[in-house]
């Protein structure tokens, strides 16, 4: 009885052993190797918040120092955001930035038409191009069709262009 109750617990002692050798710490040392990790780890990012605030510190005299570039442009097409300020006239103006190229109106009803509309124009790209415009455009109940979209970006990009032509000829 004795020799099964030894045998009995060395059994259980084993499979403990075992299963805690199978976890994240216990006999093998490897809660340390974590710690040790972790550590590592902090001090990584530590070195690059350093590294992030070192780069960022300015002085006074820093405002002095003439670094801006002077060649710096807007990235904005100055005919696509004439053009369309001058086709979406009839709409009330909420909110404009020249320097993003964003144009957000309210509701305004275009002359001859009966339903109000809302357009939000972005010019995205310095180049006269179709792809530089984005235009979204809804109505108090809801979206408006593709084809009005689309009937209103052509004006834009033809009154764009005619603006081009009319400067060059300067």
């Amino acid at each position: 009885m004795l020799v099964q109750r030894s045998l009995r617990a060395g059994l259980i002692a084993a499979l403990l052993a075992t299963l805690t050798a199978c976890g994240s710490g216990g006999l093998l040392g490897t809660r340390e190797s974590n710690t040790q990790q972790r550590s590592d780890l902090d001090a990584l990012v530590d070195y690059d918040t350093e590294d992030e605030i070192r780069s960022s510190r300015s002085s006074l005299f820093d405002l002095f120092n003439d670094n801006a570039n002077p060649n710096v442009t807007v990235g904005v097409n100055k005919y696509l955001w004439q053009a369309s300020l001058e086709v979406l006239n009839f709409l009330p103006i909420q909110s404009v930035d020249p320097f993003s190229g964003v144009i957000v109106t309210g509701y305004g009803t275009p002359p001859g038409g009966g339903r109000a509309y809302r357009a939000t124009v972005y010019v995205q790209d310095p180049a006269l191009d179709a792809r530089s415009l984005k235009l979204a455009m809804e109505t108090s109940g809801g979206p408006v069709s593709a084809d009005t979209v689309r009937a209103v970006e052509d004006a834009i990009l033809t009154r764009a262009r005619q603006l081009r032509i009319r400067d060059s000829k300067l």
